[in-house]
């Protein structure tokens, strides 16, 4: 996808350092994690305004760090986990409805943003002559390589003049983008609405900011950093297991059910999805066939509930999610 080249040497978002950020991040049975993460929160070097927790009802002491922390966190305890998806649009929501944020940085509970990732994503903001939806840090792992795990995908078809917008402020083209820190435009998730919190968990963020980036712009700054504290190096979907079923089930659901993407990007993004599965269930020796079935059958038989029907036992959750997706006429 193309757009029209930018004409002016004024920037799109001058006054972004000073809007309102809200960062929302979502744990469940991480303490020490999170900890660490909150820590790099309280330690940025232009911190958030504010800092939402979602406790996806953790069983550890997860909830009790959130709440204790010196970053004065405003945490929501849920009363059943309703997965990253859930907690991303809780947390979303109740960033715009109870926040008023212009800006929702997003990440989960295991990553840890260097003092600068925030600041940096905002430079890159201010420098910027078009309109941006969506910036996504670099993810790197706890040795400084690029974590495979959240390597944004490059806008396709991009023209020379999007290039150039793009390295203006430092950055380069993407399409979607991984929740291990992505700055979403608030004013954007309003109109478009949040991420499916039925999908538990995988995908949910590639739908999401494929949606944004529909018709939106979007940059990856690699300025902006971010560890992503898995526990070991490579892709999280390498050996799944039971989770293959998520991985089946939403990526159906993002691409065929979804206005997402165009029909080309669903051909094309597709066919990789289906080679990667085939890889996974060669590698596996077929020990994952009978999951991805039920997660194709999954995806064939419905689609993804409303994101407020899945979160009804957390009352204030879903009238918050509810306000949004209203609002955006899903």
């Amino acid at each position: 996808m193309t757009h029209p080249p930018s004409t002016s040497s004024e920037t799109a978002h001058a006054e972004a350092s000073a809007q309102r950020v809200v960062a929302v991040v979502v744990t469940y049975n991480r303490e020490q994690l999170l900890s660490e993460c909150l820590d790099a929160l309280a330690a940025q070097e232009r911190r958030p305004d504010v800092v939402v927790v979602i406790d996806n009802a953790s069983t550890d002491a997860s909830g009790r760090v959130a709440d204790q922390h010196a970053v004065g966190a405003d945490v929501v305890h849920l009363r059943r986990n309703v997965g990253g998806a859930g907690g991303f649009a809780a947390g979303i929501a109740r960033a715009l409805v109870r926040h008023e944020a212009d800006w929702v940085w997003v990440m989960d509970d295991d990553t840890i943003p260097r003092p600068s990732a925030l600041k940096a994503l905002l430079d890159a903001l201010e420098l910027s002559p078009v309109r941006l939806s969506v910036l996504s840090s670099r993810a790197v792992w706890t040795d400084g390589r690029d974590h495979p795990m959240n390597r944004p995908r490059t806008r396709m078809g991009s023209s020379t003049e999007d290039k150039r917008d793009a390295a203006r402020a430092g950055g380069r083209p993407i399409r979607t983008a991984s929740y291990v820190s992505a700055l979403l435009n608030a004013e954007d998730v309003r109109r478009l609405g949040l991420p499916y919190a039925d999908y538990f968990i995988w995908s949910d963020d590639f739908e999401h900011t494929g949606r944004l980036l529909r018709h939106g712009r979007g940059i990856h700054v690699p300025a902006s950093v971010v560890e992503h504290r898995t526990a070991r190096f490579g892709d999280a979907q390498a050996n799944p297991g039971s989770r293959f079923y998520f991985d089946v089930r939403n990526r159906i659901w993002a691409l065929a059910r979804t206005s997402s993407f165009t029909p080309k990007e669903k051909v094309l993004y597709g066919g990789r999805t289906a080679l990667g599965w085939l890889v996974r269930l060669v590698r596996h020796r077929g020990d994952l066939f009978g999951v991805g079935m039920r997660g194709l059958l999954a995806a064939v038989r419905r689609g993804p509930r409303p994101s407020a029907v899945v979160l009804e036992l957390d009352g204030e959750a879903a009238a918050d999610v509810r306000r949004i997706e209203r609002a955006a006429g899903r």
